[in-house]
């Protein structure tokens, strides 16, 4: 099943399409109340009923539950369709702590108001944000500079504008407030907008624009126009102050849960602010955050919502003259890994005629549960969704019976935040900026020179921005800087200066030539070895069975890329007729112990006993402790020797091991002598 499809369902119900007429057709001061909306079927419902030319405004009660509706709506409309309109510090009323990702997040909404052309939108918000007064409409405007595809305009004096909003040229763009000109190029990074543009002149004349990634430096896509605007919070510190809602269009449609609880927010946001103001009021930075221009009273928002179309999604309704349409909906219920039970639901809700939808970002996480139903009942149906939202329900208007993969798990779902591109993203460019004039470095046609900085130089296509390397006898190599993956800084023995290549010299080649012969004398030893271990033979185990779809899907947390790949593999190492071999490499808190814990039980299934050794006793009883909590629910049974036990209690484990009673046994050194194994 895909998004659109599951969406259809509701925009095709009589009851949602009478919604949609109602919210469109509604005017201010004639507010509908959706009441019995449990887990995420607001999110859902305000997907179905979002068009074009009719902003959402849903504003929660705090910045978490903001977070979590805003990840729901992106899995539900895409990325494009919604935006999160943040506060712009990392806490309220600490007005120093500015949080310049969120700075630029507000910039970006302000941006897009302004520039509102009619598409879908839906701003996710909280009183903390709303509250928070921003620049003026007018003033906004005044100071965008707005660039599209064919304009004349001069170079000079778009360097001249982005230099009087304090932008910052630099050889490399990465992050917001940079900008740089290579020739008939201009790359610059706005502080409204998720990626930088690049501009190509010919001449006067604006060729293109288009978007790149910071970190590669490679395009993404074209468009038409950019806008560029200042930083609002600090170059326009000055400029009038207004309510955020004078930025949204008349026809916006406001969503707000439990507005009484939203009201007492709201009114302690103002109380708050004000004291705060009172007691720093002797700081500069104050300046921007008096109360009165900085703080709107819960009466002023109220009285700002009483011009919008309001649908409240709340079990309460606190708006005059609402009219209430109920949702016969609840709460799937917690299951706590008993597939037993929730394969009698499904098949339960199969009787009534429910669709089950069950719903994970991961699509192995939805094959594993394919598996667990057909061991259990293979009568059972679902649809699978791979999106993630943060909560299951039980509409019975709609005959919908949803479940995130978290929740059957009891898995912790935590919200995503937005990324921005920082310094410490761009590792390429980076560490071309660490580089000092004088440093080794190593380029793979030509060989070892020093850096000597960058360089403009004339093309027949305008200037061109070079890297400057310097090799024996001072020859000197111009590298263009799209030829910039061929140079890597050089790392040789310490203390040790390297010898200078020559330009124009087979000495680099001849280097190069001896190094190949011996990786691949290197590499025939190591075929000859893995031909012998090929041959030798092995035990291959059986395919998974649905206890190891099990546990899989139990794992508290979502398997990373590289988590979920290593597992495959390693399983797939042990399924074939020979010795595996293998190292899973990663830094601590990465997942290994969770892909031995894996592979350990698969063995464990194939009636194998297993044995994990590790280096330190301490270890071992953390080991010890893993594996058992892990393996707890499973036939399956985990013990550890270690220097802590006495002498009986590991001949007791060691008699159990003999024995077969004991699956897997943890230990260190011990674990080799004579009588283990």
């Amino acid at each position: 099943m895909i998004v659109k499809e599951f969406l259809s369902i509701y925009q095709n119900d009589g009851i949602v399409q009478s919604i949609s007429d109602k919210i469109t057709t509604s005017k201010p001061g004639e507010p509908l109340h959706l009441k019995g909306l449990c887990g995420s079927l607001d999110t859902v419902l305000m997907s179905a009923l979002l068009k074009e030319k009719e902003p959402f405004l849903i504003i929660c009660e705090e910045k978490e539950e903001a977070q979590y509706i805003y990840n729901d709506l992106q899995a539900l409309i895409g990325d494009t369709a919604v935006i999160l309109f943040p506060m712009s510090h990392k806490k309220p009323y600490e007005w120093e702590e500015v949080d310049n990702a969120n700075v630029l997040l507000r910039a970006e909404v302000l941006n897009i108001l302004s520039n509102y052309s009619g598409q879908s939108l839906a701003i996710v918000s909280y009183p903390a944000a709303m509250t928070e007064k921003v620049i003026n409409r007018k003033s906004l405007v005044k100071n965008t500079l707005s660039i599209r595809v064919g304009d004349k305009i001069d170079r000079n004096f778009v360097a001249e504008t982005l230099n009087e909003y304090d932008f910052e040229r630099t050889d490399f763009v990465y992050e917001a407030g940079q900008y740089s000109v290579r020739g008939g190029i201009l790359d610059v990074f706005s502080y409204a907008a998720e990626y930088p543009y690049r501009l190509d002149f010919f001449g006067d004349e604006v060729e293109s624009i288009r978007t790149f990634h910071p970190e590669t430096q490679l395009s993404i896509q074209s468009v038409s126009a950019m806008h560029l605007i200042p930083d609002v919070q600090t170059k326009l510190l000055q400029e009038t102050r207004e309510s955020f809602f004078t930025f949204l269009p008349e026809n916006t449609k406001i969503w707000t849960k439990d507005l009484s609880i939203l009201s007492d927010v709201l009114t302690e946001n103002f109380e708050k602010g004000t004291m705060v103001y009172e007691v720093n009021s002797s700081s500069d930075i104050n300046l921007l955050n008096k109360p009165e221009e900085r703080w709107e009273t819960a009466k002023t928002i109220k009285k700002s919502l009483q011009g919008f179309v309001c649908v409240e999604f709340g079990k309460r309704s606190h708006l005059k003259n609402s009219e209430t349409i109920v949702f016969p909906s609840k709460n799937p219920g917690a299951f706590q890994k008993d597939f037993e039970r929730l394969a009698t639901t499904l098949l339960d809700n199969q009787t009534h005629g429910f669709h089950n939808i069950i719903s994970s970002e991961s699509p192995r996480q939805l094959e594993r549960l394919e598996v667990i139903f057909n061991e259990i009942n293979t009568s059972i149906q679902f649809k699978p969704l791979q999106i993630s939202l943060r909560e299951g329900f039980v509409d019975e208007q709609t005959k919908v019976a949803f479940y995130p993969d978290h929740q059957l798990f009891e898995r912790y779902h935590r919200y995503k935040e937005k990324n921005k591109f920082s310094k410490n993203k761009a590792l390429t460019l980076k560490e071309l900026r660490s580089l000092q004039v004088g440093d080794f470095v190593t380029h793979i046609d030509y060989g070892i020179g020093r850096f000597a900085g960058l360089n403009l130089v004339e093309t027949a296509n305008g200037e061109q921005e070079v890297i400057r390397l310097i090799y024996r006898d001072d020859d000197v190599l111009s590298v263009s800087i799209h030829s910039l993956h061929k140079i890597s800084k050089y790392s040789g023995k310490e203390g040790a200066p390297p010898s200078m290549s020559k330009l124009g010299s087979p000495d680099w080649d001849n280097k190069k030539s001896r190094v190949k012969k011996q990786v691949k004398d290197i590499a025939k030893e190591l075929i000859s070895l893995y031909a012998k271990r090929k041959n030798a033979p092995g035990f291959a185990f059986s395919p998974d069975t649905y206890l190891q779809a099990e546990l899989e899907s139990s794992f508290l947390y979502e398997d990373t890329p590289d988590q979920a790949k290593a597992t495959i593999d390693v399983k797939a190492d042990m399924e074939k007729p020979h010795p595996m071999d293998r190292l899973v490499c990663g830094d601590v808190g990465f997942g290994k112990t969770e892909i031995a814990i894996r592979a350990a039980f698969k063995a464990v299934a194939d009636s194998k006993q297993v044995a994990v050794l590790v280096p330190t006793t301490v270890l071992a009883m953390q080991h010890y402790r893993t594996f058992h909590d892990r393996l707890a629910a499973f036939p399956c049974k985990v013990e550890y020797v270690n220097r802590f036990k006495s002498t009986k209690q590991i001949n007791e484990t060691l008699a159990r091991v003999a024995s077969g009673e004991t699956d897997i046994l943890i230990g260190t050194h011990r674990l080799v002598n004579k009588d283990v194994l």
